[in-house]
């Protein structure tokens, strides 16, 4: 299963949702790979800490591959890292991405990452974090998955985001993958006692939109998860919202 997890609106919780997901499902036996898309390499640091800094491989060098700077260019395989964690590895990001998106878009390799990941037969679950942004990489990861997960942090600027990115995806949808769907709409940040997250969360599912029953609580539990590199199950597997994320998790794999 290939998930993308994608808001265009930033600070939503993209990479925590995605790391911590891929880690649930790792610490489960599943055989796990995290595509970091965003050039700000959030997600990279998360799972690979200090060591992100050593990488010689990244996804700048995979994509330099596809323009042809390479004779004999590898295949995706070649530019995975382990992680510290059992099961799970990351596909790491790097800031040079930002320069390689115009040359990319220009000659039209939104296909490239779907081929690739075709041709990788190693792993059952596939999550790609994307940058806040519809662009070539976005697309591109629209264009590869199975699914997206949507991000929502229960205000009205979210709210009206919201709808921008879910025309979005029908647009990737009718144009270039007819097997993408919503998954559902994750609600990040939820305080259970604030009267406006629970009323939007009303209006959007009178609306029809598919919010998912699992929520995400505020913790400031999750910085020293960032700040440690320890997603939340190997940080503190008894933590509330360590609970949250692998209901979340139980509830897209049921």
């Amino acid at each position: 299963m290939r998930r993308v997890v994608f808001n265009q609106k930033g600070g939503v919780g993209k990479s925590t949702i995605a790391c911590n997901l891929a880690a649930i499902g790792a610490a489960r036996g599943r055989r796990t790979l995290l595509i970091d898309l965003d050039p700000q390499a959030n997600a990279s640091r998360y799972l690979l800490g200090p060591a992100l800094d050593e990488q010689k491989k990244t996804l700048a060098h995979f994509f330099d591959d596809i323009l042809g700077y390479k004779l004999f260019p590898e295949t995706l395989a070649a530019y995975l890292v382990p992680t510290p964690f059992p099961n799970l590895v990351v596909l790491p990001s790097d800031p040079r991405l930002e320069d390689l998106q115009l040359k990319l878009e220009s000659r039209y390799k939104m296909y490239k990452l779907r081929e690739s990941l075709d041709g990788l037969k190693d792993f059952d679950d596939v999550f790609i974090d994307t940058p806040p942004a519809l662009n070539f990489f976005t697309r591109s990861a629209l264009i590869a998955t199975d699914t997206c997960l949507i991000p929502f942090d229960c205000d009205d600027f979210s709210r009206r985001a919201l709808y921008t990115l879910i025309d979005s995806v029908r647009e990737i949808q009718g144009d270039h993958n007819r097997a993408l769907r919503v998954e559902g709409i994750v609600v990040n940040h939820y305080q259970a006692r604030a009267n406006l997250p629970s009323r939007l969360i009303d209006e959007l599912r009178a609306e029809g939109l598919p919010i998912l029953d699992a929520f995400l609580s505020a913790s400031i539990k999750i910085r020293e998860s960032h700040h440690q590199a320890l997603p939340m199950i190997h940080l503190d597997p008894k933590h509330k919202l360590t609970a949250e994320f692998s209901a979340l998790y139980e509830l897209l794999n049921r």
